[in-house]
């Protein structure tokens, strides 16, 4: 299932949330296509969605949870990619949103 958070994080003049996936990242990659959003803008696990594509998103069948129950089922499905996993798979963690720093 596609999951959707609430736009709270501010980035460059726009509001943003994350979609993820609870099942599998083909079927998050699957979901960004559809909603024009290129590969490269996949974080790991997530991809840093738009406030304007939200809805969109909702529309095509994702499920708006909170960010709470967004990470909590992430997790659970084994999808969450830890610091220590970013590291260990070479992978470079996104800035943050809310800062612009890498965490």
């Amino acid at each position: 299932m596609i999951l959707v958070d609430e736009c709270h994080w501010w980035f460059r003049e726009r509001k943003w949330c994350h979609m993820v996936s609870d099942s599998s990242y083909d079927e998050l990659h699957e979901m960004a296509g559809a909603l024009g959003i290129p590969r490269k803008g996949f974080q790991g696990d997530h991809y840093d969605l738009p406030e304007e594509y939200r809805e969109h998103a909702i529309a095509l069948g994702a499920t708006a949870v909170g960010s709470r129950e967004l990470l909590t089922r992430l997790r659970a499905a084994g999808l969450r990619l830890s610091p220590a996993r970013r590291r260990a798979e070479g992978t470079t963690p996104p800035p943050d949103l809310r800062t612009g720093r890498q965490s």
